[in-house]
Parts: C-alpha cells; structure tokens; sequence
C-alpha cells in the first residue's frame, strides 16, 4: 500500500546524477534537432530551440515525477530499489511518463513559442490527428531515453553492490586471518616462555616483562587494518628484543629501512610470522644460533620486504604445522593485492646459508592512508 509521508531514502549522488540525466536530455535534443533539421529542413536554430526546450520540460516532469512517486509509496515493484532510491517500479514510471511526455511537450512547445514568436500547436490546442502524431512524437523519445537512463543506472548500482560485497568479504577475511595469527604469535612465544622457566628462573622473568611491555605497545596498532612500515619495523625489533632475552648471543639482528619508505602503509603482522619462521626453523635448530636480517627497498612502483636469516636453511626436514604462519601470509597478501603480490622462500645466495623470505607489494596500494585503530 502507498505511505503517506514521504521517505527520504536518496542515495549519496542522487541529484548529482539528476543533472547529469539533464546534460544527456540536452545532448538527446541536440540529436533529434539535427535529425529534423536534415528531414524537413525547417530553419536549423528555431529547430534547436524547440527540441532543447521540450526535451527539458520533459526530461523535468517526468525525473522529478518519479522522485515524488518513488519517495511517497512502498510498493515493491519491479526496480524499486534501483540507483538512486528514486524508482517506483515499471508500472508506476509508464504513468509518469505518459503524463509527463504530454505536460513536458505542451510546456516546453509554449516556451518555445515565446523565445521565438512563433505560434506551434501542442498537445492542448491541435486537431485529433495532430494531437495523436504529437504524442507519438514526445512519448517515443521519453520512453527510449527513460529506459537508457534506468538501465543504465541499474547497472551501475548492481556493479556497486558487487564491489562492496567483494569489499567488505575480503575486509572479514583478513580480519578472521589476523584474529588466527596474532594467538598463533602469542602461543609460540608462550611455549618458549615455559621452556626458559624450567633452565632460568631469572631470565624467564625478564622475558615475561619483556612480553608484557611488547603486548601493551602492541596492542593499539594492532586494530588497524593497514599501518606504517616503521611500525611494523618496530614491533618487530620488539618481538626480536623479547626472543633475545631467552636466546641471549645466539641472536643478532639487523635492519634495514630507508627513510622514504617509513611511511609505507601495510597490513599489521605481515612480517611476523616471516621472523617467527626463521627463529623457529633457522636459528633454533643451528646450534651457533645466527643473524636476522629485515629489510626494505624500493624497485619501480614495487615494494619489496625481505626477512633473511642465517641459520639452517630450507635443507631440514619439515614438521606437521610449520607452514601455519607462511600459509597465512600467502593468504593475506592473495586477499588484499590479489596477483599484484608476490612471497617466495628460498636458499640465501651467500656463503652465510640460511634462508630469504621475499613480499613484493605494489607500493601505490602500500601507501594508501591507514584507518584509525579504534577504541
């Protein structure tokens, strides 16, 4: 059943698209004069000014009928939830039309007939059969040109809505990702806790000062969906301070981030699990312990993160559960960049051995504004 009070539901855009339905209704009439003027050769300029003034008044009852049916009823027809917010469905836009192709010819062909001092019979004031060629005449084009225009914003709104969706999946998706990961992080690093405790009462209680410390500075950026590159360095410097404290000289580390990469925005805990890799499958088992290297450069329009480590390479035997942290990282990237991003491990190609992790980002994206973390 119709409502009574009207509903404001136009869409961001609405009107701006009503002006630009009137720049294409003008560029229609431009055509239709051009037509006539090269069938009946009537005068080229009075010719423009009628199509230009008939096409307007048209074009304006029949695009602001639609908004004060489309906003007054809730009748689900047919389109109803079309661009705009501003469609009443099929049945209700062939009245709008109809009356609006009649009222937009008469108005618009009296206009005219002002600008030009001329005396043109409309709808109101003809014969039968002139009256009938009159309606044809305005409701043909009214009707072509309503229906590009609804298409057309059908289209473009189903497009959206498809977009959005992909969006918004893909936000859930790296958020479920990041949810998985950083307990993952949390566990592991628990684990190496428990064992300190057992050897070295001492140091396992610095450790634990030292996990807290880097959790509590942790803990804001990690609600951000993208962050700078230095931030994701120095949460990483902490972690690395953290596995110190129990691997004592075993561990070095070394970073590299040039100056104008610093404001580089990627995704939270990226590298993360890149460093836990090469601590748990490079390091550890190397009884010298070894080096961590993380770095950043700039090839083109690419950025490019490295994690190298200088421990046992990619020669050990595997375990059930070691590609955890890299499957996510594939996933992560394969979510946000799709094939614009790239990750392979690999054997160091130095007489150091160990092993390089490689992410290629499109730097164009990487430097997209981070959202604010929320409270």
């Amino acid at each position: 059943m119709p409502s009574i009070a009207a509903r404001p539901f136009h869409r961001p855009g609405h009107w701006r698209g009503f002006a630009m339905r009137g720049v294409k209704t003008w560029a229609a009439a431009l055509l239709i004069a051009v037509c006539i003027w090269a069938l009946a050769r009537h005068d080229f300029g009075t010719t423009i000014v009628y199509s230009l003034c008939i096409s307007t008044m048209c074009w304006l009852f029949i695009d602001l009928g639609r908004d004060l049916v489309a906003t007054r009823t809730s009748i689900p027809l047919f389109g109803a939830a079309s661009a705009g917010g501003a469609w009443p469905g099929w049945i209700w836009m062939l009245v709008i039309v109809a009356v609006g192709a009649v009222l937009g010819y008469a108005a618009g062909n009296e206009i005219a007939n002002r600008l030009t001092g001329l005396n043109s019979p409309g709808p109101f004031n003809s014969g039968f059969r002139d009256t009938l060629s009159l309606l044809v005449l305005a409701l043909l084009p009214a009707i072509v040109i309503t229906y590009f225009f609804q298409s057309r914003e059908v289209i473009a709104a189903q497009k959206t809505e498809v977009e959005t969706a992909q969006r918004q999946a893909a936000e859930q998706q790296l958020k479920l990702l990041e949810s998985q990961l950083e307990p993952h992080m949390l566990f592991n690093t628990l684990a190496n806790l428990r064992v300190l405790i057992g050897v070295d009462p001492a140091r396992a209680q610095q450790m634990l000062d030292q996990l807290i410390a880097f959790l509590r500075a942790s803990l804001a950026g990690s609600r951000a969906s993208l962050h700078p590159l230095e931030a994701e360095f120095g949460r990483l410097r902490d972690y690395l301070a953290l596995m110190q404290v129990r691997m004592g000289a075993r561990l070095t580390t070394r970073f590299e981030l040039p100056p104008e990469l610093a404001g580089a925005q990627l995704p939270p805990l990226l590298l993360q699990p890149l460093v836990e890799n090469s601590i748990k499958h490079g390091l550890e088992p190397h009884v010298a312990g070894g080096r961590i290297d993380v770095g950043a450069a700039r090839e083109g329009d690419t950025l490019v993160l490295r994690v190298r480590d200088s421990g046992a390479g990619l020669s050990r035997v595997a375990v059930p559960g070691d590609g955890y942290g890299l499957a996510h990282v594939r996933e992560r990237l394969a979510t946000l960049y799709g094939d614009r991003a790239s990750f392979t491990l690999a054997p160091a190609d130095d007489a150091e051995g160990g092993t390089l992790a490689t992410i290629r980002l499109p730097l164009d994206m990487a430097q997209h504004t981070a959202e604010e973390p929320r409270p």
